[in-house]
């Protein structure tokens, strides 16, 4: 098996390498940026992770159907970046700031065209399969974001309900990203099952971490501003485990918060600072990052039974520890 550096030294010459047609530019050039801005690339890490837990073989038949993981996640970023109205992506303009609203919405639609483009280079004889996991895969995430727009809408969301949400949004991607790895390099079915629900268990703990960053992180390192969900009265799991359990006196106090204006920078600030200081009163920190680590070990729970041998179960371990060891 490869070490990690390895597979990160072949994913950025991936995606160092691809390339789109150079015309009409207002339609190309937001795929090349998008993909140059780069970001964690954890799909496609886990897709590569999981093909070479059975094969050292690389070559097109696995690099391509890898890099379409990641070219349908950018797509689906610069749409939820209109339908957000977000200005900042991975630290820099999104597609809708720096072009505008009607480039990004095309722009995402031909990125998406071509994930599927470099999907059909999977092996033939697992295409149809590839194909499959893949649509049912997107259609997830398209419900996933659908219901975090529903959510918007309503004064109360359960836990169990935003869990859902975020398993359709970010974990269904993440974990079909492991399970096509595994799909590729021919594991028995058994196996690609299990790295499917590790996957899973793996990005739900991956948005309730980004969830948590958004609030408590560094600016500076996680690339994006702080508190951007407390602006926008965005259902986070802080938010949701905070009207679960935030006493009469304090949803008295979480509803001003929520009412506060943004209207200036100022006022922003405000907004985000009694939120932040409210979160901690609750205890929301540091029950999301019990919920990770619940997540943690949900995920190598998936794993027991499965067959795979130790040195293949601590190569998961790896991909996943520097995932929650992250600070962006």
């Amino acid at each position: 098996m490869f070490q990690t550096i390895e597979i990160d030294k072949i994913i950025q010459q991936c995606f160092s390498s691809i390339s789109f047609k150079p015309y009409p530019e207002n339609l190309y050039g937001p795929l090349r940026y998008m993909i140059a801005i780069g970001g964690k690339r954890i799909r496609p890490r886990l897709c590569l992770t999981a093909y070479n837990l059975f094969s050292d073989k690389v070559d097109n038949s696995i690099l391509k159907p890898m890099m379409a993981l990641e070219v349908f996640h950018c797509f689906t970023l610069i749409h939820d970046d209109i339908m957000d109205n977000s200005d900042r992506r991975r630290g820099q303009p999104t597609v809708r700031k720096k072009w505008n609203d009607n480039v990004a919405i095309l722009s995402g639609d031909v990125m998406s065209i071509e994930a599927y483009r470099l999907l059909s280079e999977a092996p033939s004889e697992i295409l149809p399969a590839a194909l499959k996991l893949f649509n049912e895969t997107a259609e997830k995430v398209c419900e996933g974001q659908q219901l975090d727009m529903d959510f918007e809408k309503f004064s109360v969301v359960t836990l169990d309900e935003y869990l859902k949400m975020i398993g359709l949004k970010t974990a269904a991607l993440i974990a079909g990203s492991g399970k096509m790895g595994a799909l590729i390099a021919g594991a028995p079915n058994k196996v690609c099952e299990a790295i499917y629900d590790y996957g899973y268990q793996v990005g739900i703990a991956f948005q309730i971490m980004d969830d948590y960053l958004d609030t408590f992180g560094d600016p500076i390192i996680f690339g994006k501003n702080i508190g951007g969900d407390i602006v926008h009265n965005k259902k986070s799991w802080l938010l949701v485990y905070a009207l679960k359990s935030a006493s009469s006196e304090q949803a008295a106090e979480l509803k001003r918060i929520l009412s506060m204006p943004v209207d200036s920078e100022e006022n922003r600030n405000a907004k985000i600072s009694r939120m932040k200081e409210l979160y901690v009163a609750l205890g929301a920190d540091t029950a999301a990052l019990s919920e990770i680590e619940k997540c943690h070990k949900a995920a190598f729970d998936a794993l027991r039974g499965s067959g795979l041998e130790q040195a293949q179960l601590e190569r998961l371990r790896d991909y996943m520890n520097s995932l929650f060891n992250r600070k962006r």
